[in-house]
């Protein structure tokens, strides 16, 4: 059984940082693309970053910059590095976990969520 758990959200002020890991099991992991999304209320789901199997990271605009993405395939763990958040970042944050980043969207494999809030 596939399962993803993330964790690290909490509430952060604006410019400060957060660590998001998430912890996979029950398929392999160093062959799986894992990736971030989030939700923030009211809005569509939207991808964050993801590092695929082969080391590639992919980063939408909003996060060049400021999130880096890495993984630990010893503890099956990927995380997201978040710098200078904005009250703007503040949303669920979902990891998913696929062959390849390109889609990952489309993937049945999700964790719970983590919260993230920034106050401004």
């Amino acid at each position: 059984e596939v399962q993803l758990q993330a964790s690290g959200g909490g509430l952060v002020q604006a410019g400060g940082s957060l660590r998001l890991s998430c912890t996979a099991s029950g398929f392999p992991f160093d062959d799986y693309a894992i990736g971030w999304f989030r939700q923030a209320p009211g809005k569509e789901r939207e991808e964050v970053s993801c590092s695929g199997a082969d080391g590639s990271e992919y980063h939408v605009d909003f996060a060049k910059g400021r999130f880096t993405i890495s993984r630990d395939n010893a503890k099956n763990t990927v995380y997201l590095q978040m710098n200078s958040l904005k009250a703007e970042d503040t949303a669920v944050y979902y990891c998913a976990a696929s062959w390849f980043c390109t889609i990952l969207a489309g993937t049945d494999n999700w964790g719970q969520g983590t919260q993230v809030t920034v106050s401004s």
